[in-house]
């Protein structure tokens, strides 16, 4: 699951405060608890925890309408019984 929204994260991650971004980072990147966290941005664990559950639903609402991630997946295993020359050259647009 944390995978999945680290991967939606590389596609949306830009559409967020640098504040969002950091806590997002922070926890999912830098293994930081979230009272760790909260300590290094003098907040409270709960506004950390708000923050990252938000962060959460808007990166599934992204991608409810935009589609990149599960795009990508589709287009990943139509690739994989493609001849390796072709293969390697869409692999290399996306």
């Amino acid at each position: 699951m944390d995978i999945y929204y680290v991967e939606l994260f590389d596609y949306y991650g830009e559409l967020f405060t640098d504040r969002q971004k950091e806590y997002f980072k922070d926890y999912y990147f830098n293994n930081l608890t979230l009272q760790e966290i909260a300590s290094n941005n003098n907040v409270s664990r709960n506004a950390v925890h708000k923050n990252l559950k938000d962060i959460l639903k808007k990166l599934d609402y992204y991608e409810s309408k935009l589609n990149l991630y599960n795009n990508r997946k589709k287009i990943e295993n139509i690739i994989k019984d493609l001849d390796t020359k072709l293969k390697e050259e869409i692999e290399g647009l996306i």
